[in-house]
């Protein structure tokens, strides 16, 4: 039997006590690499153990049982942390410290421990104290008010983003500790809160929190939308870019696209001639003339198909209890440290987690602090658009030297403003053409003496260049080089073109969403592009980590479609009898009556309920002490628009916002306002909280924008050094730092093989 090749965590061992979604998955993704997660839940179990999801963000762990309540739990719990190499803890503010697992406690008994806090909102201020809830998360940050809507209100997100990215992040700030205690030799404090996992997914650069206005559920722009077809299904149109609107144009039959009509008039001849083909013969036709276009399906349909299959995405295992069941598969591929799916999580006894205390290495010097955890780590970077650039964007927040590397055209977002600013923040630019030999030439030098190459080039176009993984290798056998496509590499879809909406309607979020029988709506959040790029980032951090170990470099791939299963892991779970997904709707406002939002006099607010206690609280609350019993053993689960919500509803709509948040709160009733998206700027609590720093971009003038995603104790945590780079605006002070001479610099200039 051959022999399996490990992971790159390998050896790591993690405990995990965390429950619900953001910790165990950010476990998980570890596991997947090998580390040996130790999941403690406490006797009643993780609050999330009835989801499905529950499944795959524990797989590859082993559980043990400890009651934390109890003196005699938490010694158990600090021995095996003093044998730990991370602890991830999910408490409140506050709640560490009570319990003596705060960093500060535990690293004086084993200082190489990384210890992980991955609160559910922020790390201080009245909101942090609430329990867990994505729906309250996406109101009081604006997410809720940014995602379009046919009505001037918030939206409740069926798919819970903002944990799944709080997860990644998290994955990928362990990575990153691990990388710098290898350096370092000493642990530290490592956070990343729901606020940051939110906010790494959803942009909150100013001015992008402004909704464009109603009517966007369908998409904006005539060539970049969700179509309604002659058979009554849905296709997205996705040519964002002018030459893919061309092709569009052509396919469609109008011919000559310099004649054809501009404006208002360009969506309404489009719909007249969807409604003349079915949707299947649209896609047929699209794919043909090489235009982005996905069909809009349903999850269930995606997962099943060979685009998921070919990119080994749906993996199938025997449960004891469950029977078959199927779930999302690892993520990103790796050429030497490969990562897979390999049991469910593992019930054993305490003494069968046979963790010995290792022998610490001496720490001769004294560690760093306030420096950058990526320092001196360089990065070439090849991406475009959104999950590219961003995905280096990301190693840049975190110290690395990212070097912008950009045709004289430059990369095609550039126009996209702040959007642009917020993905290529902290880089440098180098105007460098590819296409020409010496280009390649002149690259290949680069890479001599570089760390990391990502691109997400369409499949092909790197071997097509000479700058693809094997010609990487061949000059630097320790190169970590990272591609994205939009459909992985294998299969008929592998050359296809995909922007972030087209796989949104392919992957069923968009389904979701809308609801069954409903339009489908498009997920304001670029889900697939930002989250290819925080699966990106955390794959060359992976890659990066192992390199410490192994000597050697590799080649990590990831695609937009492996995203799409990702970061809705949970809801694809599929087995007999599984509960159903929360489902969609037309300007949803929540799952159930309990767990909704609610419009006042003057502003929304967002409710989330999820016990008996917490009902009976908000039924005195609002002073409705009957719905007790009206209602009673029933609240929990009630319809979100049935007779209960229409009792809150008509109470809390003569109410100001602020009187019924104190009302609720002061009764213990998780709430929160529902704000504005522009008006999250104004909000103190998410400026304490680190969502936003300010700096100034010289077309823009003065931009607020997340200073970065992970907290630490030790390390630097705001790590952006430049604000965004002009197309080859660095060329020469680059090029000097890799060696090139002067001289040699103005030749390359002289032939435009360099440019800035």
């Amino acid at each position: 039997m051959e022999q399996r090749v490990a992971g790159a965590f390998d050896g790591i061992r993690i405990l995990d006590f965390t429950q619900g979604v953001a910790g165990p998955m950010a476990c998980a993704l570890l596991a997947d690499m090998d580390a040996d997660v130790v999941k403690v839940e406490p006797p009643a179990g993780d609050r999330a153990h009835n989801e499905p999801g529950y499944l795959v963000w524990n797989r590859n762990k082993r559980r043990v049982t400890l009651d934390l309540s109890q003196d005699s739990g938490r010694d158990a719990a600090r021995d095996l942390i003093d044998r730990a190499d991370i602890a991830v803890f999910d408490l409140s503010p506050g709640q560490l410290e009570e319990a003596g697992f705060d960093e500060e406690t535990l690293r004086v008994r084993n200082p190489s421990l990384i210890h992980l806090w991955v609160p559910p909102y922020g790390r201080s201020g009245l909101w942090s104290y609430l329990p867990a809830d994505h729906l309250l998360l996406t109101a009081v940050t604006g997410v809720a008010f940014r995602q379009a809507s046919y009505a001037d209100q918030p939206v409740h997100l069926v798919t819970p983003l903002g944990f799944y990215a709080q997860a990644i992040t998290a994955a990928s700030a362990m990575s990153t500790a691990l990388y710098e205690r290898a350096k370092s030799g000493v642990g530290q404090g490592v956070s990343v809160s729901g606020l940051q996992g939110l906010a790494a997914i959803s942009n909150p650069a100013a001015g992008a929190m402004r909704r464009s206005g109603p009517g966007y559920p369908m998409g904006a722009g005539s060539g970049y939308r969700t179509y309604r077809c002659g058979d009554g299904q849905y296709l997205f149109l996705g040519a964002l870019f002018a030459h893919f609107f061309v092709k569009t144009i052509e396919a469609m039959g109008f011919g000559d696209s310099s004649a054809y009509p501009r404006g208002a008039d360009t969506a309404t001849l489009m719909e007249m001639r969807f409604m003349e083909k079915s949707r299947d013969e649209w896609v047929e036709l699209f794919r043909a003339h090489d235009v982005p276009a996905g069909p809009v399906i349903s999850r269930t349909d995606w997962f099943s198909s060979d685009i998921v299959a070919n990119n080994k995405m749906r993996v199938v295992m025997e449960h004891p209890e469950l029977g078959p069941v199927a779930m999302p598969g690892a993520p990103l591929e790796f050429s030497d440290t490969p990562a897979q799916v390999r049991h469910f999580m593992k019930d054993v006894a305490l003494a069968d987690v046979k963790w010995t205390k290792r022998r610490r290495a001496a720490v001769t010097a004294e560690p760093p602090k306030d420096e950058a955890p990526l320092k001196g780590v360089t990065v070439l970077d090849l991406g475009t658009v959104i999950a590219g650039a961003y995905a280096t964007g990301l190693l840049a927040s975190l110290g690395a030297n990212v070097i912008k590397v950009e045709p004289m055209e430059g990369d095609p977002f550039r126009g996209a403003g702040l959007g642009f600013a917020s993905y290529s923040r902290g880089k440098r630019g180098l105007g460098l053409d590819l296409k020409l030999p010496a280009g390649r030439e002149l690259f290949l030098e680069l890479v001599r003496n570089a760390d990391i190459v990502l691109d997400n080039y369409r499949f092909g176009v790197r071997a097509r260049l000479g700058v693809d993984y094997a010609a990487l290798r061949d000059v630097n056998p320790r190169i970590i080089s990272c591609t994205i496509n939009a459909y992985g590499s294998t299969g008929a879809y592998a050359k296809a073109p995909g922007f972030d909406a087209v796989i949104q309607a392919h992957s069923g979020i968009m389904h979701a969403q809308g609801g069954d029988g409903s339009e489908p709506v498009m997920q304001s959040i670029t889900v697939n592009d930002v989250g290819s790029a925080s699966l990106a980032a955390f794959g060359v951090l992976a890659a990066l980590y192992a390199r410490e170990k192994t000597g050697r470099g590799q080649e990590v791939l990831t695609s937009l479609a492996n995203t799409s299963i990702t970061m809705q892991s949970g809801e694809m779970v599929e087995y007999e009898g599984r509960v159903p997904n929360t489902p969609g709707g037309r300007d949803v406002l929540g799952a159930e009556a309990l767990r909704r939002l609610y419009p006042c006099r003057d502003h929304w607010v967002a409710i989330a309920c999820t016990n008996e206690m917490q009902f009976a609280a908000l039924c005195v609350a609002l002073g409705h002490e009957e719905w007790i019993t009206a209602f009673g053993g029933k609240a929990i689960g009630a319809d979100r628009d049935g007779a209960l919500a229409k009792a809150i509803g008509e109470t809390l709509r003569p109410m100001g916002a602020a009187d019924a948040l104190t009302r609720l709160l002061e009764a213990g009733v998780p709430a929160v306002p529902a704000i504005r998206g522009e008006h999250a700027y104004e909000d103190p609590w998410l400026w304490e909280n680190d969502y936003f720093e300010t700096y100034y971009l010289p077309m823009h003038g003065e931009i607020a924008a997340p200073p970065g995603f992970v907290h630490w104790s030790r390390s630097r945590a705001h790590c952006y050094e430049r604000p965004v780079p002009e197309i080859g605006e660095h060329t020469i002070e680059v090029l000097r730092e890799f060696g090139v001479s002067d001289e040699r610099i103005m030749a390359l200039f002289n032939k435009r093989v360099v440019f800035g």
